[in-house]
C-alpha cells in the first residue's frame, strides 16, 4: 500500500503561482498513492479561487474516496491585502475554508474534523500569530485509521497539536501523516515516537522536503503504528508546491 503525504500550499503552481490542478493531478497520479494526505488546501468560499479543491482533485485523479476538513475560514476583508482568519467551524459571514483533506483508493467509513485549541496568549513564546489548526480523522475500510494534522508554527502551538494526536491514536492500523513544521530532531516529536515508527526510518539516504526547489528542511512526516511494516520510504524530487511529498510503501495485516 502507498501512502503520501503532501503540503499543496492550496494547489498553487511553485514556478508560476497560479492555481494549477492539472499539474497536482499529475504529480498525484504518478505518485499512485492508495492513500493521500494533503496540507493547506482550500475549499468553495466566497472568493473565486477557493474552490471545491478536494473534490476536483478527486475527479482529476480518480482517487473517488475524500474528505475535507476545515480549519480555519479566511474572512473576506475589503482590502484582499488584509486578510483576517476566523476559527472554525461556529464563524458566519463571508468567509472562505481552508484545512486539511483525504483521498483514497479504500472506501471511507467514517471522518471527522478535531480541532486543535489555540494555546493562551500568555503562553505566547514564538514570533508568529496563532492560527487554529484541526486533525483530519478517518476510518477506511478494513479498520485502517488515518490521521492527517498540519501543526501551528509556535512551539506552543506544538504541545496542543500533539496533546491532539495522541488523544486519537490507534494502537493497530493506524497512519498518522502532514506537515509538522518541526525537523526531526524535535523533542516535541518524541511522544508520537514512543507510540510509532517513523516511515523516514526507511530512507536509503537524508532526505529533505522543504522548500521544494532547493530543501534545507524535512518538515514533512508519516508515522505509522508498531503493527504496520515500512517497506521504503522517499521524499521525491517533486517541485509543484512549495513541499516535496513524502511517500511511503506499507504491508498492513
Amino acid at each position: 500500500m502507498k501512502i503520501v503525504s503532501f503540503n499543496t500550499a492550496h494547489c498553487q503552481n511553485y514556478v508560476t503561482k497560479e492555481i494549477d490542478y492539472q499539474l497536482y493531478a499529475d504529480v498525484i497520479r504518478l505518485l499512485d498513492p492508495d492513500i493521500l494526505g494533503l496540507n493547506e488546501m482550500r475549499s468553495k468560499g466566497v472568493l473565486e479561487d477557493y474552490q471545491y479543491q478536494t473534490e476536483t482533485l478527486s475527479e482529476l485523479t480518480g482517487l473517488k474516496n475524500h474528505y475535507f476538513a476545515k480549519a480555519i475560514d479566511v474572512m473576506n476583508a475589503d482590502d484582499p491585502e488584509n486578510i483576517v482568519v476566523v476559527a472554525a467551524p461556529d464563524s458566519d459571514g463571508d468567509y472562505n475554508p481552508y484545512g486539511n483533506a483525504l483521498l483514497s483508493k479504500l472506501p471511507i467509513e467514517s471522518a471527522q474534523t478535531i480541532y486543535v485549541p489555540n494555546p493562551l496568549e500568555d503562553d505566547r513564546h514564538g514570533e508568529f500569530d496563532y492560527e487554529p489548526r484541526c486533525l483530519l480523522k478517518a476510518r477506511l475500510e478494513g479498520g485502517i485509521t488515518v490521521l492527517v494534522i498540519h501543526f501551528g508554527l509556535n512551539p506552543e502551538e506544538h504541545l496542543n497539536a500533539v496533546k491532539i494526536v495522541l488523544e486519537n491514536l490507534e494502537s493497530e492500523k493506524c497512519i498518522l501523516m502532514g506537515d509538522f513544521n518541526v525537523e526531526p530532531d524535535s523533542e516535541v516529536l518524541n511522544p508520537i515516537r514512543e507510540r510509532m515508527k517513523d516511515a523516514s526510518e526507511a530512507f536509503k539516504m537524508p532526505r529533505k522536503s522543504w522548500p521544494a526547489e532547493a530543501p534545507e528542511r524535512k518538515i514533512d512526516y508519516i508515522f505509522v503504528s508498531p503493527d504496520v511494516e515500512v517497506v521504503s520510504a522517499d521524499i521525491p524530487g517533486v517541485i509543484a508546491s512549495d513541499h516535496r511529498p513524502h511517500t511511503a510503501q506499507i504491508n498492513i495485516k
